[in-house]
């Protein structure tokens, strides 16, 4: 058996244990998609820098699983409705692609300044088959008047920033999900005083040995 397809095999092994961890049961074709993704990735970063993390067995745990870890507190917090997402500074398309790829019922939409991190995001839409999946190239505050229903954010800005920039988007009665590592109080503590943070949700990524949680805000009725 040949490097690449041992390689491959222990992947999709671990995408699934992984996902088993976090309480999600990908189908087989969902299994195919995210492996396909990561393989575009590794494919796009030989001439574009991308990721910073190049080895598969890495990105597969510290892209892939992470993203993966929202999909569950997401699905709970929507209680299963469909609805639109809006992933800001998405880079690669992270969580957005990954959200789409598990979560069909949303609509994803993937922003981001640069253009060639979009045209990837397109790129991966068109060969994955998600047509619950866009790329929008543009500055995050240029976007309204559009709304959308949940905001999500990957290492992007601090949390002030992060809502003053997509304050416009976010559609009455919607929520901004922000990843984090370790809980930003001192962030938190600088939010200004119409959003709340209704709760920091923990989360555990396997084999991430870093802390990770949610940070779930809205504005205050």
């Amino acid at each position: 058996m040949s490097a690449p397809v041992e390689q491959g095999g222990a992947l999709a092994g671990g995408l699934r244990a992984g996902a088993s961890e976090l309480g999600l049961s990908l189908a087989p074709p969902q299994v195919d998609q995210l492996l396909a993704y990561l393989a575009l990735i590794s494919k796009w970063n030989r001439v574009y820098n991308l990721t910073a993390v190049r080895e598969p067995g890495e990105m597969l745990t510290q892209h892939l699983l992470d993203s993966l870890a929202i999909v569950l507190p997401l699905q709970r917090q929507l209680g299963g409705r469909p609805a639109s997402v809006l992933d800001v500074g998405a880079g690669a398309g992270l969580p957005g692609v990954a959200l789409a790829v598990a979560c069909p019922q949303l609509q994803v939409s993937c922003v981001d300044a640069v253009a060639k991190k979009v045209s990837f995001i397109r790129q991966a839409a068109a060969e994955l088959g998600l047509r619950n999946l866009q790329g929008v190239h543009a500055r995050v505050e240029s976007l309204a008047p559009k709304t959308w229903d949940v905001i999500t954010s990957r290492a992007f800005a601090s949390l002030p920033d992060f809502v003053a920039w997509t304050r416009g988007s976010l559609a009455q009665g919607g929520v901004w999900l922000a990843m984090k590592g370790k809980r930003p109080d001192a962030e938190i503590a600088e939010l200004p005083e119409d959003v709340e943070v209704f709760h920091v949700e923990h989360l555990q990524v396997p084999g991430l040995e870093a802390e990770r949680c949610i940070v779930w805000m809205r504005h205050k009725n």
